[in-house]
């Protein structure tokens, strides 16, 4: 059994001080142990980063373009390794794990516009003799702390992007699946970054006060649970840093009377058990508006539920692997338990789940709860895994005023074929992300990715034009010649232009 390195200036540097086990989740088994920076690995990292930033900084955007373009290319033709280690470490199945790449695939494809995206803004003559314009300059070091549920996607939502605009990065991934994100960073420099503009440190809460304290460090990306965001938010704006946190959800989807049920029943499947629930955008709560939708719902998507494709994730063909550790299957139960002690009615139960061959593996069928109640920790909280609750209201408007009322707004959508409802959903919704019969309305690479409310910490959000701004800073520049042989007498009123 080996154990996982960091990778700092192009090198592997294990500094033999602690580390923490990587399992197949499938198995139980463990398949690695990685190493846990201490603070001096992380200011190593911090050293070599602001070593590389001049050179860097100075390379010219279509140059750095170049890499992301190659980068791309290497991505691509490596994608069955990649995938390959996401499942064996994360658990989800090979397919969720190929989309996974190809949606950060598709950030890179958006880096790869650095020359567009960083050419700024000019204005000549905004008086006398006088042009104006703005340029958009790199931070200096920043870093990334990143979840185990997109080892590949969520740090490529942050890293290529912070480097085509010159930055030089730090990417603290999850500890429990790292392989996959680290040979992502070494195709990153088979493809010709210079070393030290970018540094993978693994590690847990010690590696990640280091970046916050470290003054070098001048902006912070993170995505991961809403305590961890709020923390990593306060104490990194405190210290005058740039933040972006991104936290929990509890996403809701709207069924109206006049849905397509049968399509509707499709995308909540997805949406609620893909991934074994384990995502940010995951659908959650169902809102039924009456009972005759809520009614004709269950009819239809509990026989589903009950059909799911369950096993090990290496497998081909399934729909639903194991959760990523033993802790995460147990917390989940511990959900559904309460669901059932606080009343509500429990349609399908996968707490009893044995997949033959891989009965340690750490496993949980879909689940399924109806007259779900507001106040019911099964919908208060994010739990993060296959569990579906359906709620029953009466209008569209007390739909509405239920997911407002939430503490979190990062998704959610509408399943109806009436444009008026669509329109006023879109409008009055407090949520950042919206579907109209779409149920993971996560933005493509062009847009950019946020929620509302405590589901983001900062102004911006990540990725797409977002991301240009959170990892540039505006410079605006006035320039004035006068002409020869001129001479102006001083002024001593503001200037302006009236």
């Amino acid at each position: 059994m080996s154990t996982i390195a960091h990778l700092i200036n192009g090198e592997y540097v294990n500094d033999n001080g602690r580390t923490a086990s990587v399992y197949n989740p499938s198995t139980g088994q463990v398949v690695n142990q990685v190493a846990l920076a201490s603070r001096a690995t992380v200011q190593q990292a911090i050293a070599v980063a602001q070593a590389a930033y001049p050179a860097w900084r100075n390379t010219p955007p279509a140059k750095r373009a170049q890499i992301m373009y190659r980068f791309k290319q290497l991505l691509e033709a490596n994608k069955e390794r990649i995938v390959a280690l996401i499942s064996l470490e994360h658990g989800k199945t090979l397919e969720d794990a190929g989309g996974e790449l190809q949606r950060g695939i598709e950030n890179i494809e958006y880096a790869c516009s650095a020359p567009e995206i960083l050419k700024g803004e000019y204005s000549r003559n905004v008086g006398p003799n006088i042009d104006a314009w703005s340029d958009f300059q790199p931070l200096g070091v920043v870093a990334g702390i990143t979840p185990f549920n997109f080892p590949a996607m969520v740090p490529l939502w942050m890293y290529p992007l912070a480097i085509v605009c010159g930055n030089c990065f730090i990417l603290k991934p999850s500890e429990r699946d790292p392989s996959s994100t680290l040979l992502i960073a070494e195709l990153l420099l088979e493809a010709g970054l210079p070393k030290g503009v970018m540094s993978v440190v693994h590690g847990d809460k010690e590696a990640v006060d280091a970046l916050i304290e470290a003054p070098e460090v001048k902006a912070l990306s993170f995505v991961g649970s809403t305590p961890i965001a709020e923390y990593i938010y306060s104490e990194g704006t405190k210290r005058g840093k740039r933040v972006q946190a991104l936290g929990g959800a509890k996403n809701h989807a709207v069924l109206m009377p006049d849905a397509d049920l049968d399509n509707a029943v499709s995308a909540l499947m997805g949406a609620a058990y893909g991934s074994c629930g384990e995502r940010c955008m995951a659908i959650s709560v169902a809102v039924c508006v009456g009972d005759q939708i809520a009614d004709a719902l269950v009819q239809k998507i509990v026989p589903q539920i009950k059909a799911l494709k369950i096993g090990a994730g290496t497998n081909s063909g399934l729909d639903m692997g194991p959760l990523v550790t033993a802790a995460a299957r147990d917390k989940v139960k511990g959900y559904i338990d309460a669901g059932v002690e606080q009343g509500a009615s429990l349609l399908v139960d996968g707490r009893n789940l044995i997949v033959p061959g891989n009965e340690d593996g750490f496993f949980l069928g879909g689940t399924l709860f109806d007259m779900v109640t507001p106040e019911m920790t099964i919908y208060t909280d994010e739990i993060f895994g296959p569990v579906l609750c359906i709620v029953r209201v009466n209008s569209l408007e007390d739909a509405m005023q239920l997911i407002n009322n939430h503490e979190y707004g990062n998704g959610t959508c509408i399943f109806t074929r009436d444009g008026e409802s669509a329109r006023l959903f879109c409008d009055e919704i407090e949520v950042g992300m919206v579907g109209v019969n779409v149920p993971l309305p996560v933005p493509v690479a062009y847009h950019s990715f946020g929620g509302w409310k405590r589901s983001l910490f900062g102004d911006l959000h990540a990725y797409g034009p977002d991301g240009v701004r959170f990892y540039t800073k505006r410079k605006a520049i006035t320039q004035r010649w006068p002409q020869r042989a001129s001479h102006e007498a001083a002024q001593f009123a503001f200037p302006s232009n009236g």
